[in-house]
């Protein structure tokens, strides 16, 4: 079993920043990639950040300047800076991670989702 929760989401004023954090942990044998992805109401989720174990990393073009993905190995956390933030930006934060489980075909795991709301 694991699990990725995900913290430091809330309300902000446009221009403002926040910094977005998800823990993945359990019966974790590797982490291949970690990510985020956004909902907004009636819209489809979609990809905002992804960073990959020796790959390139990669972003929405609607946040490319403005975000900037990170990742700890040693802790499989994964953050999310926000900096510069539009109320477009406003929606559903989820963490996503591509890992191999003991036991467990690889596969894609989600977490619970943090909202982030940009609003004067």
């Amino acid at each position: 079993q694991v699990q990725l929760v995900e913290s430091g989401g809330g309300l902000v004023q446009p221009g403002g920043s926040l910094r977005l954090s998800c823990a993945a942990s359990g019966r974790i044998f590797s982490v291949v990639a970690m990510g985020w992805y956004r909902q907004a109401p009636g819209k489809q989720r979609e990809l905002v950040a992804r960073i990959p174990s020796g790959g390139t990393t990669n972003y929405a073009d609607s946040v490319k300047g403005r975000f900037t993905i990170s990742r700890d190995n040693a802790k499989n956390t994964v953050y999310l800076q926000m900096n510069s933030l539009k109320p477009e930006d406003t929606a559903v934060y989820f963490c996503n991670a591509e890992m191999i489980v003991r036991g467990i075909l690889p596969g894609t795991y989600w977490g619970q989702g943090t909202q982030v709301t940009v609003s004067s």
